[in-house]
């Protein structure tokens, strides 16, 4: 049977990292086997719903390359595909539970649901006492007739185990007696989640469900309403939770499960923060997962490699914790590998912000390109060409390149008078300090490094002595360096 897997969000919002692996490997598990990858959008939960969040799924799926076969915006043969358009379908299925006797009317008031929350003892979880459940059909009707409202329940088994089996956790077995007669209508006439879920799952063949390992014990609950239809239950892959990880007062590094106290959670925010979407999902696809055979210990993929490499025997069971560190290194890795004119789109704001004509792109190119580990790093990079601050002089002292602010003003001023005649491209610019520094009987450090300062203003830049000079241009260095100079003298 083809396999057919679905993403089923709510429109709530920004999409966490967890939901998009939940989607990633959602795809990847019926993409891998050639099956059919679904989008159904679960909105009817209206007081969670946020106003432009579903757009904010489509546009995450679309730039993250997770595409779906069907959904709300291609449709397909199983639609409607956004839960708020399927309301008339739920309640009959209720209903028919009803006649069945596998479920039943609930009158019971919100006071006397309050009251028995409250009778609990201080850390009891105290359910529903199926108070209804066995309510005479007399007493039914009569309530019904009544215009009493009422909730639609499903009887949970009171006896006995329910065990499933999971292809990651293997046998999960529960007491029966956790059940709760879970609600399937609410008193608003709209479907709860578990119940709307399992519906839309069956009407769309869903062969295979992927969600978080928090769904674990609650798994059969949705069970026991398959088996109430004598519906065929799914395939369920659980996926590890993802932690965060903290450091205290003490230095005591903290885990805890990911939330924004760790940074950046979001696929949008990750992408302003210049994480490349490629990158991201490289990196979300191994949290929790792990490759074998050819593609074993390794770390780069493409979308298609992941396809072809996905393996559900590779999900772990232990959480995996979202590591920034290792998000930037792929990140990097990503930018080394792009190609110069990718990498120039990509970069180009950047450049435009400074002024940068066409020409120095090669150099830029070169000098950046093996150096940062996100683009919003170029801004910084690129901070000197705008601004030029009275910067600490001590910056020219340096003992690795044996440097003070005396052989800083011998060196400054030695450079001033060659640079004058040299011609401004960084082949002659590198020759003209080389020589200087040799004619000098010096370091070429003792020439670059003062002259790198003077002109650049700041100890870290993109590039050495000549770059820095080419990117400023000879007007603008040569003023800059005389400034310097003057400051280093006293003038």
């Amino acid at each position: 049977m083809k396999i057919r897997t679905r993403f089923a969000p709510s429109p709530t919002g920004f999409m966490h990292v967890g939901n998009l692996r939940t989607a990633l490997y959602e795809f990847l598990t019926a993409r891998h086997e050639g099956g059919d990858f679904i989008l159904r959008i679960e909105d009817t939960d209206q007081e969670r719903y946020v106003e432009g969040a579903t757009d904010v799924i489509y546009n995450t799926l679309k730039t993250a390359g997770i595409t779906h076969d069907e959904g709300p915006d291609i449709g397909g043969d199983f639609g409607p595909y956004v839960q708020s358009e399927r309301l008339s379908m739920y309640k009959p299925y209720a209903e028919k539970l009803v006649e069945e006797g596998k479920a039943y009317y609930c009158f019971c008031t919100k006071e006397r649901l309050e009251k028995l929350r409250a009778s609990a003892k201080e850390g009891e979880v105290v359910g529903y006492d199926r108070h209804c459940r066995n309510l005479s059909p007399e007493e039914v009707k009569k309530n019904l007739d009544a215009g009493i409202p009422y909730v639609i329940r499903q009887k949970a088994p009171l006896e006995g185990e329910s065990t499933y089996h999971d292809l990651v956790y293997g046998d999960i077995t529960i007491p029966n007696e956790e059940l709760d007669d879970q609600i399937l209508i609410k008193a608003d006439g709209f479907p709860t989640y578990n119940f709307a879920n399992v519906i839309d799952d069956h009407t769309m063949g869903i062969t295979h469900v992927v969600r978080g390992s928090e769904y674990l014990s609650s798994t059969p609950k949705y069970n026991a309403l398959y088996d109430a239809f004598g519906w065929e239950i799914p395939t369920y892959i659980h996926l590890p939770l993802i932690m965060g990880k903290t450091v205290d007062e003490n230095g005591e590094t903290v885990v805890s499960k990911l939330s924004k106290r760790h940074g950046s959670t979001g696929f949008e925010d990750l992408v302003k923060d210049g994480y490349l979407p490629e990158a991201i999902i490289n990196y979300i696809a191994l949290l929790g997962w792990a490759p074998a055979g050819e593609y074993e210990n390794r770390e780069i993929f493409t979308m298609d490699e992941l396809i072809k490499a996905f393996d559900i025997k590779g999900i772990s069971k232990s959480p995996s914790v979202f590591d920034y560190d290792k998000l930037l290194w792929i990140n990097a890795e990503y930018i080394k590998a792009m190609s110069d004119e990718d990498f120039i789109t990509h970069a180009k704001p950047y450049f435009d912000e400074y002024g940068i004509s066409e020409d120095k792109y090669p150099l830029l190119i070169e000098i950046l390109k093996p150096r940062i580990t996100k683009f919003t790093e170029i801004g910084e990079k690129l901070h000197f060409l705008a601004d030029y601050p009275d910067f600490d002089l001590a910056l020219f002292e340096h003992k690795k390149s044996k440097s003070t602010r005396e052989t800083s003003i011998d060196a400054l001023e030695a450079a001033v008078k060659v640079l004058e005649d040299t011609d401004w491209t960084r082949e002659a610019i590198s020759e003209a300090m080389t020589s200087l520094a040799a004619s000098k009987e010096v370091k070429n450090s003792v020439i670059m490094w003062p002259v790198r300062i003077a002109a650049a203003g700041v100890a870290v830049t993109p590039g050495g002595c000549a770059e820095v000079l080419i990117l400023l241009g000879k007007e603008e260095s040569m003023a800059r360096i005389g400034k310097a100079l003057g400051r280093l003298k006293g003038v």
